[in-house]
C-alpha cells in the first residue's frame, strides 16, 4: 500500500510498539519522579513534623493520593479512548502529565506559604494521577490491536519497558543532583530541576503521538454508530462486572513495588527507622531494579506468547511477595550489596515476570468496543486501593518495631496470593485470536 495506508489504518506493530515504549517512558518519568521525591525529599520540604512517623506517612498519602484521581481518569480518558480513538486520548494524557508535573518544580515550600504549599502539591499530584490513568490502557491496546496474534505479548510488553525506561531518567536525573550537590542546595532548589524538564515532555509527547495510526480493527468497528451510544463504563460494568473485579484483585500484586521501592526506600533512609542509608545510595537501589526490568521485560514478554500468561503471572507474583521478606531483612542488615542482589531479584526478576504479562492479559479480557475502559478502571482502581499500601505498611511498622521485614514481607505475600487466585480463576488467552477473544 501507498500513503493511503496510514489513514486506513495498515497494521504496523513495530510502530505502535515504539510508540508505546517512548510514551510510556516519557510519562512515567513525569510519574515516578514524584514517587522517588515523596520518599526522599517531601516529607521535610512539605510536611515538616517533629513526629517523623506523622511526616513519613503524610508524604507517603500524597504519593497515593495520584491514585484516588485515577479511576476518575480511568473512566473519562478510557471512555474517550473507546469512543474517539486510542491516539487523541494518549496524546491528551501526555500533554497534561507534562503540565502537572512541569508545575510541581514551580511550588513553594511549607516554610514560605504554610499549608498552601502541600494542598497544591497535593492537587497536581491529582491531576497527575487522572493524566496516568489513560497512558497504558491506551498505549497497550494500540499494540495489541496492531499485533499478530503469535507476538501480542512481545510486542505489548514493550509499553512496559517504557515504563521502566521512565523510571530510569527519573532517578538517573535525580542520582548526580543528590551526589553532588550538598543537602541544603539539593532540598532548597536542586530537587525542582528535574520536575521542570517535564517542559521538554509537553512538546516531545504532542510531536510523537500525533504520529500514530489507530489500529485497522478499530478503525473498522468505529463505524458502528450503535457501538459509539453506548457509555464504555455502563457497558462494562452490566456485561463483564466479574472480569472487571477479577482485573482489580490482580492489579494487586503491584504490593512487591510498593513494599521494596517505597516503603523499603522509606525503611531503609528515613531516620525514624535507624537503619542510616543515603538517599543517593537508594537512588542507586532503585536504578539498579529498573535496568534489571528492561531487560527481562521483552523476555517475559515473549515467553507469555509460548506458555500462556497466567503461569508467568502467578508464579512471578508468589515469588517476588515471598522474597520480599529477604530483600527488607537485607536493608535491615545494612549491607548494601546484598540489598542489590535482592531488589534485582525481587523487583527486575520476579515482579517482571507479572508486570511484563499482565497488560497484554487484561487487555485480552476485554472486548474492543470497551478494551481502554475495561482495562484502565481495573487496572486503576487496584492501583489506587494498592497505593495505599505504603502508609498501611508505615503504620503496622512503625519507626521503633520489631520484626518489621518479616511482618511487611508476610503481608505482601498474603496480598499476592490473593491476586494469585484472581488470576487462576481468569480466562486463559494462549492460541486465541483477537477475534477467537472478541466472539467470546
Amino acid at each position: 500500500m501507498t500513503g493511503p495506508e496510514s489513514s486506513t489504518g495498515g497494521k504496523d506493530p513495530k510502530k505502535a510498539a515504539m510508540s508505546g515504549w517512548i510514551g510510556s517512558a516519557l510519562e512515567y518519568y513525569d510519574f515516578a519522579l514524584y514517587s522517588l521525591a515523596a520518599t526522599l525529599l517531601f516529607p521535610t520540604i512539605f510536611f515538616p513534623t517533629e513526629n517523623p512517623t506523622v511526616g513519613i506517612i503524610a508524604s507517603l498519602a500524597t504519593y497515593a493520593v495520584g491514585y484516588v484521581s485515577r479511576p476518575l481518569g480511568a473512566v473519562i480518558l478510557g471512555a474517550y479512548g473507546d469512543r474517539h480513538g486510542r491516539k487523541k486520548v494518549l496524546v491528551f494524557a501526555m500533554l497534561l502529565m507534562g503540565f502537572a508535573t512541569f508545575a510541581v518544580g514551580l511550588l513553594p515550600t511549607y516554610g514560605q506559604v504554610g499549608l498552601l504549599a502541600p494542598v497544591l502539591l497535593v492537587i497536581l499530584r491529582l491531576i497527575q494521577g487522572f493524566a496516568v490513568a489513560g497512558e497504558l490502557g491506551g498505549a497497550s491496546a494500540m499494540i495489541v490491536e496492531h499485533s499478530p496474534d503469535a507476538k501480542r505479548g512481545f510486542f505489548a510488553s514493550f509499553s512496559l519497558q517504557g515504563t521502566q525506561v521512565g523510571s530510569i531518567l527519573a532517578t538517573a536525573v535525580l542520582i548526580p543532583l543528590a551526589a553532588f550537590l550538598p543537602d541544603e542546595q539539593f532540598h532548597a532548589w536542586g530537587w525542582r530541576l528535574p520536575f521542570l524538564l517535564s517542559a521538554v515532555v509537553i512538546l516531545a509527547g504532542y510531536v510523537i503521538r500525533r504520529r500514530v495510526d489507530e489500529p485497522p480493527a478499530y478503525l473498522a468497528q468505529s463505524g458502528d454508530a450503535g457501538a459509539k451510544r453506548r457509555f464504555p463504563l455502563v457497558d462494562l460494568l452490566r456485561t463483564h462486572p466479574w472480569v472487571l473485579v477479577r482485573c482489580v484483585i490482580m492489579t494487586f500484586t503491584n504490593v512487591i513495588g510498593m513494599a521494596t521501592l517505597i516503603f523499603g526506600v522509606s525503611f531503609a533512609t528515613q531516620k525514624g527507622y535507624g537503619i542510616g542509608f543515603s538517599s543517593s545510595e537508594f537512588l542507586w537501589v532503585t536504578l539498579a531494579a529498573n535496568v534489571a526490568a528492561v531487560l527481562t521485560i521483552p523476555l517475559f514478554g515473549a515467553l507469555s506468547d509460548k506458555i500462556g500468561r497466567r503461569s508467568l503471572m502467578v508464579a512471578g507474583g508468589l515469588a517476588g511477595g515471598l522474597l520480599t521478606v529477604g530483600y527488607l531483612w537485607a536493608i535491615e542488615q545494612r549491607s548494601l550489596p546484598l540489598v542489590f542482589v535482592c531488589v534485582v531479584i525481587v523487583q527486575g526478576i520476579l515482579f517482571q515476570m507479572w508486570n511484563a504479562t499482565f497488560a497484554t492479559f487484561f487487555q485480552e479480557q476485554f472486548p474492543m468496543r470497551m478494551r481502554v475502559t475495561g482495562f484502565a478502571v481495573s487496572q486503576n482502581i487496584g492501583l489506587m486501593i494498592a497505593s495505599f499500601f505504603p502508609s498501611l505498611f508505615t503504620a503496622i511498622a512503625p519507626p521503633g518495631s520489631a520484626n518489621i521485614p518479616l511482618v511487611i514481607g508476610l503481608t505482601t505475600l498474603g496480598i499476592c496470593a490473593v491476586s494469585a487466585v484472581a488470576t487462576l480463576l481468569s480466562s486463559d488467552t494462549r492460541g486465541k485470536s483477537l477475534e477467537d477473544l472478541e466472539a467470546r
